[in-house]
Order: C-alpha cells, then structure tokens, then sequence
C-alpha cells in the first residue's frame, strides 16, 4: 500500500470530476486530501480520504500568500512523506509540485486550462511562465486536457518528464444519465459556470436581453466571481434572466433545460458541456479547445467566437429555428459521442497506469 496526497483548489472539484480517480487510488493505497473547503468534505472523508484542510486564495497574486502556502505543502510532505503527490490547477501545479521537488517525492500534475493567466503581458506573465517552469520540470507526468494547451506550454519552454493527454476529466455516464428531451413550446437556455467575465457572462446577458420572450428564458446557475450580483438582480426583476445560483447537484438542472450554454473564453475541457451531453441536450459553445473536442458543428450544437454577442446570439437563433424533435436527435447523438469518447472509466484507467507506474 502507498501513501498519495492529493492537493486541489477545491473540495468539490474533486469529488464531482474526479471521484472516480480518488475512489481507485483509495482500493489499494492511502489518500490524503489536502483542500481549501468542506463542500464535500464529509463525502471524501466517508469513502476513507484523511482530509486536510490548506487555505489558498485561488484568484489572488499576493507573492507572501503564495510563499505560505508553498511552506504549507512542504510541511505537509515532510511530515506525511507520501510516496506520490497528485495535483491540480494553477497554484498547486505550481507550489506543490515545488515542494514535492525540494522533498524528492514523485508527483503527477494535470493542467485543467490556463484561464486568464496566459492572456498577461509583460514581466507578470514572464513570472508565470518562470513558476510554471520551475513547478512542472520534475514531475514525473504531466496530464493535458487538450492539444492547444500543450502546445502552449511547448512553446514557452514549460516541460515536464512526461506528458500525457486525457478528455478532460470525462463524464459519469451514470450519474449524467440520457434523459428525455423537454416536450412543450418553451425554450430554456442555461449558462453553466463561475460568473465572471472570461466565462462570457456578458455575451450571454447581452444574447439575454435580445432573444428573452415569454416563451424563451434564460437561466444561470453557478456562484459570482466577480462583482456582477447587483447586475444579475435587476436582471432578474426585469425578467431577462432567472438565477438558480451554485448547485452541487446540477443534474436536475441540466435535465430541465432545453440547451446547454458554455460562453469562456478559456477551457482545459468544459465539464459543463461533456454532463450536458451526456444527459441528453445539445450545447450552445465557445469555438475554442476544450470545447471544440466536446461537440460537433449542427449535429450536437452550435458554436460561435467567444467575446462576440453577435455570434452567440446567431447560433442560439439558430437552434430556436429547430423543431423539439430536431433537438432531441441533436441530444441522443451528443450522448452517443460521450459513451465513445468521454467516459470517465477511460480517464481513470489513464491515470491509475500512471500512479502504478511510478509506484511500482
């Protein structure tokens, strides 16, 4: 039996996409979770997961932050001493794969996309590129969500020992059971994800306020991360767009819906998407990777340039045009693709060959 420590931005993150992955590791080894929040803390730690609660300040940039916690991974690994170290997303990439450097442990990044951070210029991203260099140079592999995002790291000179690429974290086929598409003359779309600008909230309030009628809504569901709640309120008292907040359920959601909306501007590979087709229901989506891979044009979506309210609000128009059993089909054949191409059983294995690999 090995020791793993898992480090991650979010508790929920990991038990929605990722669950499986730590429910393999739990089989044959012990896992510790080292994680910012309880959302699903009582569910990690009932499957068996040793939970240790690491603040982190995921959007900030305040170097002292970031140094404690670089000293709070290295403190946690010399005193854990796990024979392997998972991590995921920017800042445990970068300062736990430091630490598990500096404390000569095997560790296993994945990169989940870049966000915003490459979009800087100047000595700011110089010094993201230099962090990333530095954190990912040992690892013994580094997983990828999509090529573009491997290219880019390529190019800037951010390699590790090994790559590998997977689609995404893949979707529970199960859990994101094909439901029956929604019969009747009304039009529901959902804007799926944080509310913040790069996640194209805007293009969507804007396709909102032009195609909202008494018989075409518009929903949001997810947690603000930028300071738009005031925005989203009186929205909401005019009747533009209806807000169902942050769910840890979304199933339901996803289910009662007509059409599943992903405006970013920036994907490692949209979970929204791939849970939306597998449940049965076409996706309106950004052209860009992590996207791209996860619908095909006119078959199982329509796609539009991210940043462009125009084109988001031409693809919605299209699909308004299309008869219920028009979207219907359109929704079986996204979740055929997911049963061929995104089930979460194949990623794992994907990474459990990894994790046997290094500690065999």
């Amino acid at each position: 039996m090995g020791r793993i420590l898992v480090l991650t931005n979010s508790s929920g993150g990991l038990y929605d996409f990722r669950n499986e992955f730590v429910q393999a590791m739990l089989s044959g080894h012990e896992v510790y979770v080292s994680m910012p929040d309880e959302v699903k803390k009582k569910e990690l730690a009932d499957e068996g997961c040793r939970i240790i609660k690491t603040a982190i300040n995921r959007r900030g940039i305040n170097p002292l932050e970031d140094f404690k916690l670089y000293r709070e991974y290295r403190r946690l690994m010399r005193k854990l001493r796990p024979d392997l170290v998972v991590t995921y997303t920017i800042k445990p990439n970068i300062y736990g794969g430091l630490a598990a450097a500096g404390c000569k442990i095997p560790y296993i990044a994945t990169i989940t996309g870049l966000g915003g951070a490459f979009d800087r210029t100047g000595i700011l991203l110089k010094l993201i590129v230099t962090m990333y260099r530095a954190g990912l140079k040992s690892a013994s592999c580094v997983f990828f969500q999509n090529e573009e995002n491997k290219g880019i790291f390529n190019k800037l000179g951010i390699r590790a020992k090994k790559t590998r690429m997977v689609m995404g974290s893949g979707v529970n086929l199960d859990r994101h059971r094909y439901e029956a598409y929604p019969q009747g003359d009304e039009t529901h779309f959902l804007f799926v994800g944080r509310v913040m600008k790069e996640r194209g909230i805007l293009e969507y309030i804007e396709a909102a306020r032009t195609l909202h009628s008494d018989k075409v809504f518009f929903d949001v569901m997810g947690y603000c991360d930028e300071d738009y709640q005031d925005m989203l309120d009186e929205l909401e008292k005019e009747g533009v767009v209806h807000q169902v907040g942050f769910q840890t359920q979304v199933h339901p959601y996803l289910a009662a819906v007509n059409a599943v909306v992903v405006a970013s501007f920036h994907e490692g590979m949209s979970n929204a998407l791939i849970e939306g087709a597998a449940t049965g229901r076409p996706v309106i989506a950004s052209r860009i990777s992590g996207c791209l891979e996860a619908f095909e044009e006119g078959r199982t979506g329509f796609g539009f340039t991210p940043g462009h309210s125009e084109e988001l609000i031409e693809a919605m128009e299209k699909f308004l045009s299309l008869s219920v059993e028009e979207r219907a089909e359109m929704g079986r054949r996204g979740r055929e693709k997911m049963e061929k191409e995104f089930d979460r059983k194949l990623v794992t294995k994907e990474y459990m060959d990894e994790v046997s690999n290094i500690l065999r």
